[in-house]
Protein backbone atom coordinates (compact mmCIF):
# COMPACT_ATOMS: atom_id res chain seq x y z
CA UNK A 1 0.00 0.00 0.00
CA UNK A 2 1.55 3.59 -0.51
CA UNK A 3 2.17 5.87 1.98
CA UNK A 4 -1.66 8.29 2.27
CA UNK A 5 0.23 11.02 1.01
CA UNK A 6 1.54 9.72 -2.15
CA UNK A 7 -1.75 8.56 -3.37
CA UNK A 8 -3.30 11.58 -2.53
CA UNK A 9 -0.71 13.62 -4.79
CA UNK A 10 -2.26 11.47 -7.43
CA UNK A 11 -5.90 10.82 -6.55
CA UNK A 12 -7.23 13.62 -8.39
CA UNK A 13 -5.10 12.86 -11.62
CA UNK A 14 -7.42 9.55 -11.81
CA UNK A 15 -10.73 11.31 -12.02
CA UNK A 16 -12.66 11.29 -15.36
CA UNK A 17 -10.45 8.72 -16.57
CA UNK A 18 -12.39 6.80 -19.40
CA UNK A 19 -11.92 3.68 -21.18
CA UNK A 20 -14.55 2.86 -24.19
CA UNK A 21 -15.34 -1.01 -24.37
CA UNK A 22 -16.14 -2.54 -27.57
CA UNK A 23 -19.58 -4.01 -27.81
CA UNK A 24 -18.34 -6.66 -29.68
CA UNK A 25 -16.27 -8.45 -26.18
CA UNK A 26 -20.17 -8.88 -24.78
CA UNK A 27 -20.79 -11.46 -27.92
CA UNK A 28 -19.36 -14.78 -28.41
CA UNK A 29 -16.06 -15.37 -29.65
CA UNK A 30 -13.54 -18.35 -29.80
CA UNK A 31 -9.86 -19.32 -31.94
CA UNK A 32 -10.14 -19.34 -35.46
CA UNK A 33 -11.37 -22.80 -35.69
CA UNK A 34 -14.65 -22.23 -33.53
CA UNK A 35 -16.35 -19.53 -32.03
CA UNK A 36 -18.22 -20.41 -28.37
CA UNK A 37 -21.70 -19.48 -27.14
CA UNK A 38 -22.32 -18.95 -23.64
CA UNK A 39 -25.41 -18.59 -21.67
CA UNK A 40 -26.07 -14.87 -20.82
CA UNK A 41 -24.76 -13.68 -24.46
CA UNK A 42 -26.37 -10.91 -25.99
CA UNK A 43 -29.04 -11.11 -28.67
CA UNK A 44 -29.04 -7.47 -29.86
CA UNK A 45 -26.81 -4.35 -29.78
CA UNK A 46 -29.17 -3.41 -27.02
CA UNK A 47 -28.11 -6.26 -24.67
CA UNK A 48 -24.28 -5.60 -25.40
CA UNK A 49 -24.70 -1.44 -24.41
CA UNK A 50 -27.28 -3.09 -21.51
CA UNK A 51 -23.86 -5.24 -20.60
CA UNK A 52 -21.38 -2.61 -20.69
CA UNK A 53 -23.33 0.07 -18.60
CA UNK A 54 -23.05 -3.07 -15.78
CA UNK A 55 -19.14 -2.43 -16.37
CA UNK A 56 -19.40 1.09 -15.84
CA UNK A 57 -21.94 0.91 -13.13
CA UNK A 58 -19.85 -1.15 -11.41
CA UNK A 59 -16.38 0.95 -11.86
CA UNK A 60 -16.97 4.21 -12.72
CA UNK A 61 -14.45 4.08 -15.95
CA UNK A 62 -16.28 2.59 -18.75
CA UNK A 63 -18.79 5.70 -20.08
CA UNK A 64 -18.51 4.91 -23.92
CA UNK A 65 -19.26 1.95 -25.75
CA UNK A 66 -17.76 1.45 -29.77
CA UNK A 67 -19.95 -0.35 -32.13
CA UNK A 68 -18.54 -2.15 -35.53
CA UNK A 69 -20.55 -1.71 -38.41
CA UNK A 70 -22.42 -3.82 -39.79
CA UNK A 71 -22.12 -5.87 -36.23
CA UNK A 72 -24.09 -3.13 -34.81
CA UNK A 73 -26.48 -2.49 -37.45
CA UNK A 74 -30.16 -0.63 -36.34
CA UNK A 75 -32.39 1.17 -38.34
CA UNK A 76 -33.16 3.73 -35.67
CA UNK A 77 -29.46 4.91 -34.56
CA UNK A 78 -30.63 7.92 -32.71
CA UNK A 79 -32.93 5.67 -31.03
CA UNK A 80 -29.94 3.68 -29.99
CA UNK A 81 -28.00 6.41 -28.77
CA UNK A 82 -31.10 7.58 -26.11
CA UNK A 83 -31.05 4.20 -24.78
CA UNK A 84 -27.37 3.90 -24.61
CA UNK A 85 -28.02 7.79 -22.65
CA UNK A 86 -30.79 5.53 -20.52
CA UNK A 87 -28.61 3.39 -19.20
CA UNK A 88 -25.84 5.79 -18.23
CA UNK A 89 -23.00 5.60 -20.64
CA UNK A 90 -22.58 7.03 -24.58
CA UNK A 91 -21.88 5.46 -28.01
CA UNK A 92 -18.08 6.10 -28.98
CA UNK A 93 -15.95 5.17 -31.55
CA UNK A 94 -17.38 3.36 -35.25
CA UNK A 95 -15.37 0.86 -36.36
CA UNK A 96 -15.46 -0.13 -40.01
CA UNK A 97 -15.59 -4.16 -40.69
CA UNK A 98 -14.30 -4.72 -44.49
CA UNK A 99 -12.67 -8.46 -43.72
CA UNK A 100 -15.56 -10.10 -43.66
CA UNK A 101 -17.13 -9.68 -47.62
CA UNK A 102 -16.37 -12.25 -50.64
CA UNK A 103 -15.30 -8.72 -52.87
CA UNK A 104 -12.27 -7.78 -50.55
CA UNK A 105 -10.36 -11.07 -50.87
CA UNK A 106 -7.88 -8.85 -52.45
CA UNK A 107 -8.26 -6.47 -50.64
CA UNK A 108 -10.96 -3.38 -50.14
CA UNK A 109 -9.07 0.35 -49.87
CA UNK A 110 -6.18 -1.25 -51.90
CA UNK A 111 -8.45 -3.07 -53.91
CA UNK A 112 -7.20 -2.98 -57.92
CA UNK A 113 -10.66 -3.35 -59.14
CA UNK A 114 -11.82 -0.27 -58.79
CA UNK A 115 -15.91 -1.00 -58.42
CA UNK A 116 -15.04 -3.47 -54.88
CA UNK A 117 -12.68 -0.19 -53.69
CA UNK A 118 -15.49 1.94 -53.75
CA UNK A 119 -17.44 -0.25 -52.03
CA UNK A 120 -15.49 -0.36 -49.04
CA UNK A 121 -15.16 3.64 -49.78
CA UNK A 122 -19.00 3.96 -50.14
CA UNK A 123 -19.16 1.46 -45.99
CA UNK A 124 -16.90 3.83 -44.69
CA UNK A 125 -19.41 7.18 -45.75
CA UNK A 126 -22.11 4.59 -44.28
CA UNK A 127 -20.00 4.72 -40.96
CA UNK A 128 -20.08 8.44 -41.19
CA UNK A 129 -23.68 8.32 -41.25
CA UNK A 130 -23.81 6.57 -38.15
CA UNK A 131 -21.30 8.61 -36.54
CA UNK A 132 -23.52 11.89 -37.45
CA UNK A 133 -26.48 10.19 -36.04
CA UNK A 134 -24.77 8.80 -32.56
CA UNK A 135 -22.25 12.09 -32.23
CA UNK A 136 -19.61 10.33 -32.49
CA UNK A 137 -15.91 11.32 -32.84
CA UNK A 138 -13.89 8.83 -34.35
CA UNK A 139 -14.21 6.46 -37.29
CA UNK A 140 -11.39 3.48 -36.90
CA UNK A 141 -10.58 1.69 -40.04
CA UNK A 142 -8.25 -0.94 -39.61
CA UNK A 143 -7.59 -3.15 -42.81
CA UNK A 144 -7.15 -7.30 -43.10
CA UNK A 145 -5.40 -5.99 -47.09
CA UNK A 146 -2.39 -7.32 -47.83
CA UNK A 147 -1.08 -10.91 -50.24
CA UNK A 148 0.33 -14.06 -49.51
CA UNK A 149 2.93 -14.21 -52.36
CA UNK A 150 6.03 -12.55 -53.71
CA UNK A 151 4.59 -11.25 -56.60
CA UNK A 152 0.77 -11.07 -55.93
CA UNK A 153 0.20 -7.87 -55.62
CA UNK A 154 2.03 -4.01 -56.69
CA UNK A 155 3.25 -2.99 -53.38
CA UNK A 156 3.80 0.53 -54.01
CA UNK A 157 0.41 0.37 -56.11
CA UNK A 158 -1.31 -0.28 -53.26
CA UNK A 159 -0.20 1.80 -50.72
CA UNK A 160 -1.20 4.76 -53.68
CA UNK A 161 -5.09 3.32 -53.77
CA UNK A 162 -5.12 3.18 -50.03
CA UNK A 163 -3.48 7.00 -50.00
CA UNK A 164 -6.32 7.66 -52.72
CA UNK A 165 -9.34 6.28 -51.03
CA UNK A 166 -8.33 6.92 -47.13
CA UNK A 167 -8.66 11.01 -48.59
CA UNK A 168 -11.82 10.23 -50.23
CA UNK A 169 -12.84 8.90 -46.81
CA UNK A 170 -11.41 12.12 -45.09
CA UNK A 171 -12.98 14.88 -47.16
CA UNK A 172 -16.25 13.41 -45.63
CA UNK A 173 -15.39 13.96 -42.03
CA UNK A 174 -17.31 16.36 -39.87
CA UNK A 175 -15.86 19.13 -38.39
CA UNK A 176 -15.34 17.64 -35.24
CA UNK A 177 -14.85 14.28 -36.39
CA UNK A 178 -11.55 12.06 -36.53
CA UNK A 179 -9.59 9.15 -38.97
CA UNK A 180 -7.82 6.62 -36.76
CA UNK A 181 -5.93 4.32 -38.71
CA UNK A 182 -5.19 1.11 -36.66
CA UNK A 183 -2.36 -1.10 -37.87
CA UNK A 184 -1.33 -4.66 -37.58
CA UNK A 185 1.96 -6.69 -38.47
CA UNK A 186 0.20 -9.73 -40.03
CA UNK A 187 -2.67 -11.89 -40.18
CA UNK A 188 -4.31 -12.65 -42.56
CA UNK A 189 -2.04 -11.47 -45.19
CA UNK A 190 1.05 -13.10 -44.87
CA UNK A 191 3.70 -12.40 -47.09
CA UNK A 192 2.79 -8.66 -46.38
CA UNK A 193 0.01 -6.20 -45.30
CA UNK A 194 -0.98 -3.14 -46.46
CA UNK A 195 -0.49 -0.98 -43.03
CA UNK A 196 1.50 -3.45 -41.07
CA UNK A 197 3.64 -0.77 -38.87
CA UNK A 198 2.85 2.51 -37.29
CA UNK A 199 5.19 3.96 -39.60
CA UNK A 200 3.11 3.26 -42.91
CA UNK A 201 -0.44 4.45 -40.57
CA UNK A 202 1.53 7.36 -39.67
CA UNK A 203 2.70 8.14 -42.84
CA UNK A 204 -0.50 7.74 -44.06
CA UNK A 205 -2.66 9.82 -41.72
CA UNK A 206 -0.15 12.51 -41.93
CA UNK A 207 -0.66 13.05 -45.44
CA UNK A 208 -4.39 13.57 -44.79
CA UNK A 209 -4.51 16.43 -42.31
CA UNK A 210 -4.79 17.23 -38.50
CA UNK A 211 -8.09 15.05 -38.12
CA UNK A 212 -6.42 11.80 -39.07
CA UNK A 213 -4.36 10.10 -36.04
CA UNK A 214 -3.12 6.50 -35.06
CA UNK A 215 -4.50 3.97 -33.11
CA UNK A 216 -2.30 1.81 -31.67
CA UNK A 217 -3.47 -1.97 -30.74
CA UNK A 218 -0.97 -3.22 -27.82
CA UNK A 219 -1.50 -7.03 -29.20
CA UNK A 220 -0.52 -5.82 -32.76
CA UNK A 221 3.40 -5.86 -33.02
CA UNK A 222 6.17 -8.86 -33.25
CA UNK A 223 7.77 -10.06 -29.93
CA UNK A 224 9.99 -8.07 -28.58
CA UNK A 225 9.00 -4.55 -30.02
CA UNK A 226 8.93 -1.42 -27.51
CA UNK A 227 5.74 -0.46 -27.54
CA UNK A 228 6.26 2.70 -25.20
CA UNK A 229 8.63 3.57 -27.40
CA UNK A 230 6.33 3.78 -30.75
CA UNK A 231 3.84 5.55 -27.93
CA UNK A 232 6.46 8.10 -27.78
CA UNK A 233 6.94 8.86 -30.64
CA UNK A 234 3.65 9.38 -32.01
CA UNK A 235 3.06 11.33 -28.64
CA UNK A 236 5.89 13.68 -29.88
CA UNK A 237 4.46 13.63 -33.81
CA UNK A 238 1.24 14.71 -32.34
CA UNK A 239 -0.47 11.58 -33.95
CA UNK A 240 -1.01 9.47 -31.28
CA UNK A 241 -5.26 9.28 -31.26
CA UNK A 242 -6.04 6.44 -29.71
CA UNK A 243 -5.02 2.60 -27.71
CA UNK A 244 -6.61 -0.77 -28.47
CA UNK A 245 -6.12 -2.60 -24.94
CA UNK A 246 -5.21 -6.18 -25.28
CA UNK A 247 -2.37 -8.62 -23.85
CA UNK A 248 -0.25 -11.08 -26.33
CA UNK A 249 1.36 -13.96 -25.48
CA UNK A 250 1.68 -15.21 -29.16
CA UNK A 251 0.31 -12.76 -31.59
CA UNK A 252 -3.12 -10.91 -31.67
CA UNK A 253 -4.44 -12.95 -28.69
CA UNK A 254 -6.97 -9.99 -27.67
CA UNK A 255 -6.20 -11.12 -23.89
CA UNK A 256 -7.16 -9.57 -20.81
CA UNK A 257 -5.27 -6.59 -20.87
CA UNK A 258 -2.40 -6.39 -18.22
CA UNK A 259 -2.43 -10.13 -18.18
CA UNK A 260 0.28 -11.61 -20.22
CA UNK A 261 3.07 -8.54 -19.25
CA UNK A 262 1.39 -5.71 -16.68
CA UNK A 263 5.44 -4.28 -16.62
CA UNK A 264 4.73 -3.38 -19.74
CA UNK A 265 1.58 -1.55 -19.41
CA UNK A 266 2.81 0.20 -16.52
CA UNK A 267 5.57 1.20 -18.66
CA UNK A 268 2.97 2.21 -21.55
CA UNK A 269 1.57 4.18 -19.20
CA UNK A 270 4.20 5.95 -17.96
CA UNK A 271 5.19 7.20 -21.87
CA UNK A 272 1.12 8.26 -21.95
CA UNK A 273 1.49 10.71 -19.27
CA UNK A 274 4.98 11.66 -19.61
CA UNK A 275 4.14 12.46 -23.37
CA UNK A 276 0.90 14.49 -22.50
CA UNK A 277 -1.51 11.85 -24.20
CA UNK A 278 -3.20 11.32 -20.36
CA UNK A 279 -6.06 13.42 -18.66
CA UNK A 280 -8.70 16.63 -19.61
CA UNK A 281 -6.41 18.28 -21.82
CA UNK A 282 -5.46 15.17 -23.86
CA UNK A 283 -7.19 13.82 -27.80
CA UNK A 284 -5.71 10.33 -26.91
CA UNK A 285 -8.84 7.69 -26.82
CA UNK A 286 -8.27 4.96 -24.36
CA UNK A 287 -10.23 1.64 -25.72
CA UNK A 288 -10.17 -2.27 -24.91
CA UNK A 289 -10.13 -4.29 -27.84
CA UNK A 290 -10.55 -8.09 -26.28
CA UNK A 291 -13.19 -11.15 -27.03
CA UNK A 292 -13.60 -13.30 -24.05
CA UNK A 293 -13.53 -16.98 -25.22
CA UNK A 294 -13.26 -19.24 -21.65
CA UNK A 295 -13.82 -16.43 -19.08
CA UNK A 296 -17.57 -14.72 -18.08
CA UNK A 297 -17.63 -11.57 -20.73
CA UNK A 298 -19.01 -8.75 -18.22
CA UNK A 299 -16.16 -10.04 -15.08
CA UNK A 300 -13.39 -9.46 -18.19
CA UNK A 301 -14.10 -6.23 -18.94
CA UNK A 302 -14.05 -5.33 -15.37
CA UNK A 303 -11.04 -6.80 -14.53
CA UNK A 304 -9.12 -5.33 -17.70
CA UNK A 305 -10.49 -1.62 -17.34
CA UNK A 306 -9.55 -2.41 -12.89
CA UNK A 307 -5.83 -3.08 -14.70
CA UNK A 308 -5.40 -0.18 -16.54
CA UNK A 309 -6.67 2.00 -13.96
CA UNK A 310 -4.32 0.36 -11.12
CA UNK A 311 -1.39 0.55 -13.69
CA UNK A 312 -2.41 4.29 -14.47
CA UNK A 313 -1.88 4.88 -10.39
CA UNK A 314 1.35 3.75 -10.71
CA UNK A 315 2.49 5.06 -12.93
CA UNK A 316 1.68 8.73 -11.78
CA UNK A 317 3.56 7.81 -8.74
CA UNK A 318 6.96 8.25 -10.94
CA UNK A 319 8.76 10.35 -9.33
CA UNK A 320 9.42 12.62 -12.70
CA UNK A 321 11.93 14.90 -11.11
CA UNK A 322 14.50 12.05 -9.21
CA UNK A 323 13.99 10.05 -12.44
CA UNK A 324 15.45 13.22 -14.45
CA UNK A 325 18.13 13.59 -12.33
CA UNK A 326 19.09 9.88 -12.27
CA UNK A 327 19.01 9.80 -16.26
CA UNK A 328 21.31 13.43 -16.03
CA UNK A 329 23.62 12.06 -14.12
CA UNK A 330 24.27 9.11 -15.94
CA UNK A 331 22.99 6.86 -13.04
CA UNK A 332 21.71 3.98 -14.72
CA UNK A 333 20.48 1.79 -12.28
CA UNK A 334 19.33 4.61 -9.67
CA UNK A 335 17.13 6.15 -13.14
CA UNK A 336 15.68 2.41 -13.23
CA UNK A 337 15.03 2.31 -9.77
CA UNK A 338 12.42 5.07 -10.04
CA UNK A 339 10.79 3.15 -11.98
CA UNK A 340 10.60 -0.08 -10.38
CA UNK A 341 9.40 1.83 -7.16
CA UNK A 342 6.62 3.14 -8.98
CA UNK A 343 5.87 -0.15 -10.66
CA UNK A 344 5.81 -2.18 -7.08
CA UNK A 345 3.66 0.06 -5.46
CA UNK A 346 0.46 -1.59 -4.24
CA UNK A 347 -2.35 0.90 -4.88
CA UNK A 348 -5.16 -1.57 -4.58
CA UNK A 349 -5.99 -0.79 -1.14
CA UNK A 350 -5.70 3.05 -1.87
CA UNK A 351 -8.08 2.59 -5.31
CA UNK A 352 -10.63 0.39 -3.23
CA UNK A 353 -10.75 3.29 -0.71
CA UNK A 354 -10.66 5.92 -3.88
CA UNK A 355 -14.29 4.25 -4.74
CA UNK A 356 -15.77 3.97 -1.60
CA UNK A 357 -15.71 8.07 -1.39
CA UNK A 358 -17.10 8.11 -4.98
CA UNK A 359 -20.23 5.58 -3.93
CA UNK A 360 -18.70 2.59 -6.11
CA UNK A 361 -17.53 -0.73 -4.55
CA UNK A 362 -14.56 -1.23 -3.46
CA UNK A 363 -13.67 -4.66 -5.16
CA UNK A 364 -15.98 -4.30 -8.45
CA UNK A 365 -15.48 -7.89 -9.23
CA UNK A 366 -17.20 -9.33 -5.81
CA UNK A 367 -19.69 -7.00 -6.07
CA UNK A 368 -20.72 -8.12 -9.49
CA UNK A 369 -20.25 -11.74 -8.84
CA UNK A 370 -22.64 -11.18 -5.75
CA UNK A 371 -25.10 -8.33 -7.87
CA UNK A 372 -26.94 -11.63 -9.29
CA UNK A 373 -26.90 -10.17 -12.79
CA UNK A 374 -24.96 -12.54 -14.29
CA UNK A 375 -27.67 -15.36 -13.26
CA UNK A 376 -30.41 -12.81 -14.46
CA UNK A 377 -29.11 -12.16 -18.02
CA UNK A 378 -28.65 -16.15 -18.57
CA UNK A 379 -32.18 -17.04 -17.26
CA UNK A 380 -33.91 -13.95 -19.28
CA UNK A 381 -31.66 -14.65 -22.66
CA UNK A 382 -32.94 -17.57 -23.73
CA UNK A 383 -34.35 -18.14 -27.31
CA UNK A 384 -33.10 -15.75 -30.08
CA UNK A 385 -29.47 -16.02 -31.92
CA UNK A 386 -26.65 -14.78 -29.78
CA UNK A 387 -24.13 -12.08 -30.96
CA UNK A 388 -21.05 -12.84 -32.45
CA UNK A 389 -18.21 -11.58 -34.80
CA UNK A 390 -18.72 -14.32 -37.80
Amino acid sequence: MTSQSGFAAIAERLEGQAIELPSWAFGNSGTRFKVFGTAGTPRSVEEKIADAATVHRFTGLAPSVALHIPWDKVDDYAALSRFAADHGVRLGTINSNTFQDDDYKFGALTNADAKNRQKAIDHHFECLDVMDATGSRDLKIWLADGSNYPGQADLRGRQDRLADSLATIYERLGADQRLVLEYKFFEPAFYHTDVPDWGTSYAQVAALGDRAVVCLDTGHHAPGTNIEFIVMQLLRLGKLGSFDFNSRFYADDDLIVGAADPFQLFRILFEVIRGGGYGPDSEVAFMLDQCHNVEEKIPGQIRSVLNVQEMTARALLVDGDALTAAQEAGDVLGAHQVLMDAFYTDVRADLAAWREERGLPADPMRAYADSGYQAQIEAARVGGTQLSWT
